[in-house]
């Protein structure tokens, strides 16, 4: 004989009790889930490839670094030494910071920069000793630099202008390490006309890729004497040894 209601309250127990079973094993299977969809995603290569910065890509060193090293090295190239007269040339403050694809500041790294005056003249022998009477001989050419503890670099140069062959003004870029060559690039100004028709940067056929190459050239509303800011960070990836 049944009892009737032993079973009629017992019914509601068991049914609590296999919902419960049901929820505890799809919990247990989403956690499952989640657990290898993680392993997945620590374990798949390149899943967070797009959360790491893109490199800045290399771009050739160009036949001018220069051969006789001038004896002022800093990171100020408007003035040279103890002279009083600076460069010609719009003046720009050049800053930065040299960092790992992961974000993190390259310290005690030595950036260089090398570039033209502002009358297209180069501070290597095969340039300049033909052009002795065009070139400005209060631009220093060439600066170093050592990142600071956040990566950070500045300069103080001149905005730069094209030069023969070269219709799109760049900034020659070198980062080192000791003796090692991290990276070898140039830095352009975004939507020159003359972008377009340079061969060097041309090379560069990925669009994404060209805009790691490029930086807006500013104003800077506070300065009197119509000064410029550029901020460029460099990344570091692949060198130029990696092809």
């Amino acid at each position: 004989m049944w009892d009737w209601h032993f079973e009629c309250c017992s019914r509601p127990v068991q049914v609590i009790e296999m919902k419960t079973k049901m929820m505890s094993r799809r919990w247990f299977a989403s956690r499952s889930a989640m657990a290898i969809g993680g392993a997945a995603m620590w374990t798949t290569p390149g899943l967070f490839a797009e959360e790491l910065l893109k490199p800045t890509p290399p771009l050739t060193e160009g036949p001018f670094y220069p051969d006789r090293l001038p004896l002022d090295q800093d990171n100020d190239l408007i003035v040279i030494g103890d002279h009083t007269t600076p460069a010609v040339g719009d003046v720009t403050h050049l800053t930065g910071r040299v960092l790992t694809a992961a974000g993190s500041p390259v310290r005690n790294a030595t950036i260089e920069i090398w570039q033209c005056d502002a009358n297209a003249v180069y501070l290597h022998s095969r340039d300049s000793d033909g052009k002795k009477e065009q070139q400005d001989k209060n631009f220093q050419g060439f600066g170093r630099f050592e990142t600071a503890s956040d990566g950070g670099y500045r300069f103080r140069t001149i905005k730069p202008v094209p030069y023969p062959g070269r219709p799109a003004p760049h900034i020659h870029i070198k980062v080192k390490q000791g003796d090692k060559d991290l990276l070898t690039t140039q830095l352009l100004i975004r939507g020159h006309e003359g972008n377009k028709r340079d061969g060097v940067f041309r090379r560069v056929t990925d669009p994404a890729k060209r805009e790691l190459l490029v930086a807006d050239f500013k104003p800077m509303k506070e300065s009197k004497i119509g000064e410029f800011a550029c901020q460029f960070d460099v990344i570091l990836g692949q060198t130029p040894a990696d092809g």
